[in-house]
């Protein structure tokens, strides 16, 4: 995925330097000839790395390029992702296509949600029907057993590239991809959050890959209709206590920014059933203040909770910026449709820049209430409560 980063000015390798080099040509290309010239060379330079591990020098390259040249710099990380993400892989003599995919689940609790390892029954139950809906007819397909959490994704391209072969051997070999979850880093509580099913599909080189491929002229809309009819129930007993919302498979990195854009409506339901449920209060009860925090630039709204009649804030959402939105996209606006589309009366839009700041002491968020201050959001005193932030 992209990535913000960060600038750095130290001497970088020659690989990545002509990492760099590379991507700018591929940038200021002006023909599609010349586009597949330097992108043959940028494949070769980044499989090379990949085998190498060289996770340093995509970073490095990629951190130049973005002070100095953002074009080559999208070109470059798209490149990187595609790699990362697919290959040609030869088995028994024949060629194949291989895609690491991810199934993205939205979920929301008043308890912990599951990321837990996946039986066995379900999995293959899984499988039968990503194959039948999603999936192109004949396709290999292998599932990673256990259902993961953002902080439990691979960290790296290099590792998304390692965990892309070891998915697609286990696809050419019909197996599946056993995880040691007691390797697994603990994942972070939030009453909204995403659970990924993560797998790899091969098909013989050239042929399908999707259901909305074939020449039946199947679409997305009915990929994703017939999903969520037959293969999301599957999930259920993997997310005991939620409501959840399966989104439609894809391949690795666009599913993981398909969810990163849908889960910030999704958290803004999900905090409204919430508070509803816990405090016992109609809508007309709550207020939304919304509120844009700025570094150096705007990195993102937030949203207080609370009732009505108060300034106090009950809970709070981060809505992060994506891809190309800025301060000129109406995103406030976008916010504030969700939340009367939910229900809520009174949602107010503060125009004020608020400063990009978190707690000095536990370093979550600080909230927009309706006086214009920062505050932490501080439910009432009950049972049990989760994390006041939703992701």
């Amino acid at each position: 995925m992209k990535r913000n980063r960060f600038s750095s000015r130290k001497r970088i390798s020659a690989d990545a330097t002509e990492l760099s080099r590379l991507a700018i040509g591929l940038a200021e290309s002006g023909s599609k000839l010349e586009d597949t010239f330097w992108q043959s060379r940028l494949a070769e330079l980044v499989n090379r790395l990949f085998h190498d591990g060289a996770e340093d020098d995509f970073t490095a390259s990629l951190d130049r390029l973005f002070d100095t040249h953002p074009m080559a710099h999208d070109d470059l990380a798209d490149l990187i992702e595609a790699h990362a993400e697919s290959c040609v892989i030869s088995h028994q003599g024949e060629d194949f296509d291989l895609l690491l995919f991810a199934a993205p689940v939205l979920a929301w609790s008043r308890f912990s949600i599951p990321a837990a390892a996946i039986p066995k029954g379900t999995l293959q139950t899984l499988k039968v029907h990503l194959g039948a809906h999603v999936f192109a007819s004949g396709a290999r397909i292998a599932l990673a057993d256990y259902l993961y959490s953002p902080d439990q994704l691979p960290h790296s391209f290099v590792d998304t590239w390692q965990m892309m072969h070891e998915l697609g051997a286990a696809a050419l070999a019909q197996t599946d991809l056993n995880i040691d979850s007691s390797a697994m880093p603990e994942t972070n509580r939030f009453l909204s959050d995403t659970r990924y099913l993560v797998g790899a599909l091969t098909v013989p080189r050239g042929m399908p890959i999707f259901r909305w491929n074939e020449a039946d002229k199947s679409t997305r809309e009915t990929a994703l209709k017939e999903w969520l009819k037959q293969g999301a129930p599957c999930l259920e007993p993997l997310l005991t206590g939620c409501a959840y919302q399966a989104l439609l498979a894809d391949a690795y990195h666009a599913a993981c920014r398909a969810s990163d854009s849908a889960s910030r409506p999704y958290s803004l339901n999900a905090s409204v059933a919430f508070l509803q449920a816990a405090l016992g209060q109609p809508d007309e009860n709550l207020r939304a203040v919304i509120g844009g925090f700025h570094d150096k630039r705007l990195e993102e709204y937030r949203i207080g909770f609370g009732p009505a009649d108060s300034d106090v804030v009950y809970h709070g959402v981060v809505w992060p910026l994506l891809g190309i939105e800025d301060e000129t996209t109406e995103i406030a606006g976008e916010i504030e449709a969700v939340l009367r589309k939910v229900g809520l009366k009174e949602v107010v839009v503060l125009d004020q820049q608020f400063p990009y700041e978190f707690c000095d002491d536990c370093g979550a968020p600080l909230y927009p209430n309706i006086e214009g201050d920062t505050v932490h959001a501080e439910m009432p005193e009950q049972d049990d409560a989760p994390s006041q932030t939703l992701h």
